[in-house]
């Protein structure tokens, strides 16, 4: 083999590139690669058991093998093996004698020279189990017959009582009920989870596809026994997240922070897609049961739900997500009566965790079903009933917060209706199904509610950083402490930045988060990044631009108040100057041009014994209609247009808007129709993009037509709020719905399959 080497520099490091021209049966083939040096590859050794208790670990052939480094198991853990952001009740390798509680658990690692050999070591690996009967299902969990955790199988409860249920459902003229069940969903990340740890003489730096770096800095210290300050995070450019990148890359970090930890050489570790899949947290199943009561003229009266949630084999964020699904149980309306009990109960299946919209699409999807079979009964439009019992200035929640300002819910369900030219679109449906037999049409309406941040019950953590500093050429770097994901907030956060500085756009720049610069700021989560990484930009910017300020009036003799910076010019009548100039000025003046800022959450009130008071700093909201087509002899749906309006306080970067609202709803799509996990015995069956089925390009509506309800928050920058998850959360409920407005039978599990969608037709 021909090869030719060069050095070159990446994360800091020296490596070197290897060209090589290798001969292959006769044929020359090009190889390229870059080789860091002494980097190792890491591997997983799995749980093929959903419950079992682990006997013996034997490493011997596995540490044989030429090209392996290292072989851990939980004895070579220095620090402590427990994993868990909100409750430590997972192990980072499960230690013999212990029990493995669902298929994906891990409990060897190995590093290699090359991913090969690691893989072949991984298998090498000889592992004893006892089989254990595994609890399988929500209803086998409530048995409790067979504990998960031996503290028991109902993780955690929380509920709302506000009111009087009774006495509401005794006022009530009609009263409905029905059950509902929302399934998991994969997060389909356009990369798996993927860390790179590096051993450095002061400690270690991590570089990962990552959320939530100051997780992994609390995570990885745990495990290794050392300090944080022997830590550093760095995020690298990550190709999606939607919540499964909120906690599980401290997992990942760990594992891989112990391979270079042992070895003391860079170790790379990144997830095969069959691994993610197996191993890593899905969108919650829940099941609940809703009791709805309403006058004759549509006025919601009372609300009744009790909601169980699978969190799988392990905590991970359960307890959070659960939170906002109570929040949301009763969805976008003004009801003087609720009662919610929400339960979180452990099986040996794949624990569940964060995902886009976190806990509130499953029961949007029950509440908003129930709003259109009411409709139906009560003689009432979908609309008209929304729009009747929509949250107003001065309404109060399901929690009894009482709404104050930004309150946009009426205006999107107006612009909705405008959007659609709702009366003249019902006509067209009707008209095209009484001329096709074997197709058709439905219109599916959801309006919904969305707690912006992390609301009451983690204001701990809702607070954000920013360090903002100008460079000697007037070119401007900030820090902040949430994450870009694909989102766009690097554009909104420059734009926030050049608007209140006065520079030119294209001269700010938002790096990449990296834990030495900022402090702990919270999971980049619940629509907070504009909202609070936002507000704390704004503010560094606005304490340096008062220095620029100060400096040109005292130069130029004017007065401050008169003086303006916009479009990387600052001046005062005619007196003018560049920004680049007064910065040059500034610097040779000795004068300080970095800033930091830190913006937190108001304090709310609110009664967990109750589930009453403020659960949220802001909300925003959202209508969606959609029109669906379904096939009555194969039960195949397809949605062929949608018109949706958003309330998001201040549109500060419209075009980013819309594609998060394009994007969102074409994957609440396919957790409305396509996205479904299969298993036997607790194994994922769906483990990769051949079995489980997303939705494609050719699966996107004919017409997706957006707008945007600005209903401006005071305390967001400039007046907005988010949109990540809102934008997916009106989408399962109307696609469900416009189903059962299609085929004249309800909808109440999702994802509704073909198949599923077919049994309902053929039902008698």
């Amino acid at each position: 083999m021909e090869t030719k080497t060069s050095e070159m520099t990446t994360i800091g490091k020296k490596v070197k590139r290897v060209d090589a021209i290798q001969k292959v049966k006769g044929e020359s083939k090009f190889v390229s690669d870059y080789e860091f040096k002494g980097m190792l590859y890491g591997a997983l050794v799995l749980s093929k058991h959903s419950r079992a208790r682990l006997k013996r670990i034997n490493t011997d052939k596995a540490k044989k093998i030429n090209g392996v480094k290292a072989v851990l198991t939980y004895k070579d853990i220095p620090g402590e093996n427990q994993l868990g952001e909100v409750v430590e009740d997972m192990p980072c390798l499960v230690p013999i004698g212990e029990e493995v509680r669902y298929f994906g658990d891990v409990v060897a690692l190995v590093a290699a020279e090359s991913q090969q050999i690691a893989n072949m070591a991984a298998d090498a690996v000889e592992v004893e189990y006892e089989d254990l009967p595994p609890v399988l299902s929500i209803e086998e969990s409530l048995k409790n017959e067979i504990k998960v955790h031996e503290s028991g199988n109902i993780l955690t409860s929380k509920k709302i009582r506000k009111g009087n249920v009774e006495e509401g459902f005794k006022q009530s003229d009609m009263i409905i009920e029905d059950d509902f069940f929302a399934d998991y969903q994969e997060h389909a990340y356009l990369e798996t989870q993927g860390i790179f740890a590096v051993p450095e003489p002061s400690g270690m730096t991590i570089y990962g596809s990552m959320q939530c770096p100051y997780y992994v800095q609390n995570a990885v210290p745990k495990i290794l026994g050392i300090s944080m300050n022997s830590i550093r995070i760095v995020q690298s450019d990550t190709g999606g997240a939607f919540g499964g990148k909120e906690d599980v890359p401290s997992y990942v970090a760990a594992q891989c922070a112990l391979l270079a930890y042992h070895t003391k050489r860079p170790v790379l570790l990144s997830y095969s897609r069959e691994v993610d899949i197996q191993f890593t947290s899905k969108r919650h199943p829940i099941k609940s049961h809703y009791k709805v009561g309403f006058k004759k003229d549509g006025r919601l009266v009372a609300m009744e739900i009790k909601a169980h949630m699978d969190i799988g084999a392990y905590a991970t964020l359960s307890p959070i997500v659960m939170y906002r699904s109570l929040v949301h149980a009763a969805g976008a309306y003004d009801v003087p009566n609720v009662k919610v009990d929400i339960d979180g109960v452990y099986t040996n299946k794949v624990p569940c965790g964060a995902f886009r919209g976190f806990g509130s699409p499953q029961v949007l999807f029950a509440i908003e079903s129930i709003m259109d079979e009411s409709s139906k009964q009560l003689g009432i439009d979908p609309i008209d009933l929304r729009l009747k019992n929509a949250l107003k200035v001065g309404s109060k929640t399901s929690t009894d917060h009482l709404l104050t300002e930004s309150v946009g819910a009426v205006e999107t369900i107006m612009h909705a209706i405008k959007l659609a030219d709702y009366e003249n679109l019902k006509k067209s449906v009707s008209e095209f199904n009484s001329k096709n037999r074997f197709k058709k049409r439905g219109i599916g309406v959801s309006h919904i509610i969305y707690g912006v941040a992390l609301g009451a019950a983690g204001q701990s953590l809702d607070a954000a950083g920013a360090l903002v500093q100008i460079q000697r050429d007037g070119s401007v770097s900030i820090h902040v402490g949430n994450t870009e994901m694909g989102q766009g907030m690097k554009t909104v956060l420059a734009m926030i930045a050049a608007e209140t500085l006065g520079q030119k756009f294209e001269k700010i720049s938002v790096e990449n988060t990296d834990t030495s610069y900022v402090q702990d700021s919270g999971p980049t989560v619940a629509s907070r990044a504009t909202l609070f990484s936002g507000n704390a930009v704004k503010e560094a910017c606005e304490q340096i631009k008062s220095k620029i300020l100060s400096m040109f009036s005292k130069i130029k003799d004017v007065d401050e108040e008169e003086v303006t910076i916009k479009d990387g010019v600052i001046f005062s009548g005619d007196v003018k100057m560049t920004f680049e100039e007064i910065v040059g000025i500034c610097y040779n003046s000795n004068v300080n041009l970095i800033s930091s800022s830190w913006f937190k959450s108001p304090k709310l009130n609110w009664d967990p014994k109750t589930g009453l008071g403020e659960a949220y700093l802001t909300y925003s909201y959202a209508t969606q209609i959609v029109v669906v087509e379904v096939d009555m002899l194969t039960g195949r749906t397809s949605v062929v247009d949608v018109f949706t309006s958003h309330d998001v306080g201040k549109a500060l970067n419209p075009v980013g808007l819309t594609g998060q609202v394009e994007g969102g709803f074409v994957q609440g799509m396919g957790y409305a129709l396509y996205e479904e996990i299969k298993m036997r015995d607790g194994k994922i069956l769906t483990d990769n993009f051949s079995t489980y089925i997303i939705p494609t390009i050719n699966d996107i509506p004919q017409s997706i037509k957006i707008d945007f309800v600005e209903d401006e928050f005071s305390q967001g920058p400039f007046g907005a709020k988010g949109i990540g998850e809102p934008s997916l959360m009106p989408a399962p409920a109307a696609v469900a719905n416009g189903i059962s407005n299609a085929i004249g039978k309800r909808v109440k599990s999702i994802p509704a399959t073909q198949e599923y969608v077919l049994n309902l037709i053929e039902e008698e």
